[in-house]
């Protein structure tokens, strides 16, 4: 048992000891460095390491949870004292309780999500100068935002009075650029970035800073276009963004309260005939893997969307408790909130045509790169965002337009969407480029 474990099990061993029914404690340290790189000169450069325990007691049916930094054996016992009584004064709560100790993850798959190479401050400065300097590079450049390179590594220990013992190590490495082109009225900012669990998985930061140096360039000039009803296409970047308008709609939690445009949808066509949307929370170097969930319960590969259908919400046990269902294994879970259900590796697979051939009929639509401001109704499904890319004419990607807002319901959206065979894997959630018929856009 490691030192982190056993400071663990000796403050839930406290709570119980305190009048507690039940506990979970979490332990979460971080370390961390991150530089920034802005027009050749080092603008900041830091380095982190922080550490909370939480602490999650039960009597009966009302819980409480606390949070402290300090692990002192004195302040742990404070802590636990403190969250029993807290939790004698809440209101009950009947879904809340721990897992049964029958049902916790025996067999832990090893993930590959530990990485020990710590790069030094002089690595993480040669690559973010790199990638600003590739960036500024490309003609037509003549601003930076800056250039970002950043390593971290969290530990993650939990543990409970059912038996629960968990730890685990993640790594995250990552570069980023933002870059300007043109002056005044028509200039134009993009930028790009990637992120791995480890280092050798980056792709040379000279690549992701030229990507933002072109990106910004080619959206130069940009028109304002009249109001239309046209085929859109989300690049598949941003194309993600409606995957978590879709899991947001199945989170149990939403579900229980009636709150969600999808609540009377299981089992029933929420996607076109063929779409098929995955949660792996066992993707080998994952961005979002783990190997159970932070209740202890066991997970796996599911695929929530399955040609078209709705297969299951998003549950933790509580919502699960709520619904009368069983988990699915999706808890999630910080040092100062209670557990909450969210997805892992998510993704919407691949379709069978190339973006080209998406397009290629679209006689007038609307390539979106860029998307601004959160307007979306999670309870009716009403979607209307601003937006920016390019203009498809007679099947061809024209030229950049912006300032255009793009609306509808994303229950029509859902069901009308096409996908791409452009899926990468880049940000724990991922999609192919899609298109969509029938949308409302606006301009100028």
């Amino acid at each position: 048992m490691s030192r982190n474990q056993e400071i663990l099990a000796d403050l839930v061993n406290l709570a119980l000891k305190a009048g507690a029914d039940g506990a979970d404690a979490v332990l979460v340290d971080q370390a961390s460095a991150a530089v920034a790189w802005r027009l050749g000169k080092l603008e900041r450069l830091d380095h982190s390491e922080s550490g909370d325990i939480g602490l999650r007691v039960l009597i009966g049916k009302c819980q409480a949870l606390v949070s402290s930094s300090d692990r002192s054996p004195q302040a742990l016992r404070e802590l636990a004292q403190r969250a029993v009584a807290m939790a004698r004064t809440v209101p009950e709560d009947p879904f809340c309780g721990l897992a049964d100790p029958a049902d916790l993850a025996t067999n832990l798959p090893d993930l590959d999500l530990a990485d020990d190479f710590e790069p030094s401050s002089e690595l993480l400065i040669e690559r973010a100068k790199a990638c600003e300097e590739a960036a500024r590079a490309v003609p037509g450049i003549n601003n930076s935002e800056g250039a970002d390179a950043s390593w971290g590594r969290t530990s993650f220990v939990i543990a409970g009075s059912n038996g629960m013992l968990r730890e685990s190590t993640v790594t995250s490495y990552s570069q980023s650029a933002a870059v300007l082109a043109g002056e005044g009225l028509g200039m134009s900012r993009d930028y790009d970035w990637a992120s791995a669990v480890h280092f050798k998985d980056l792709p040379p930061p000279e690549q992701t800073g030229r990507e933002a140096g072109e990106r910004a360039v080619r959206h130069l000039n940009a028109r304002k276009m009249p109001s239309a009803k046209v085929p859109v296409v989300f690049e598949s970047r941003i194309a993600r963004s409606l995957l978590g308008h879709f899991v947001g709609a199945i989170n149990g939690a939403s579900i229980a309260r009636g709150t969600s445009f999808l609540k009377d949808m299981m089992d029933r066509p929420v996607f076109a005939p063929g779409i098929r949307i995955v949660d792996d929370p066992h993707r080998p170097r994952g961005l979002k893997s783990r190997p159970c969930d932070a209740e202890g319960l066991p997970n796996k590969r599911m695929n929530l969307i399955e040609d078209g259908r709705l297969t299951s919400w998003l549950l933790d046990l509580r919502s699960a408790r709520q619904l009368g269902l069983k988990s699915t294994g999706h808890a999630s879970r910080g040092t100062s909130s209670p557990p909450s259900p969210s997805p892992s590796n998510l993704y919407l697979e691949a379709g069978a045509l190339a973006l080209e051939d998406l397009i290629k009929d679209i006689d007038s639509g609307f390539y979106v790169t860029d998307l601004f401001g959160m307007g979306v109704n999670g309870i009716t499904g009403d979607y209307s965002r601003g937006a920016a890319g390019y203009w498809i004419e007679k099947g061809r990607i024209s030229f950049p337009v912006n300032e255009m807002t793009v609306a509808g319901n994303l229950k029509d959206m859902f069901l009308n969407l096409t996908p791409a065979n452009d899926l990468v894997f880049k940000a724990g959630t991922d999609s192919p480029s899609l298109r969509i018929d029938g949308m409302t856009v606006a301009g100028g």
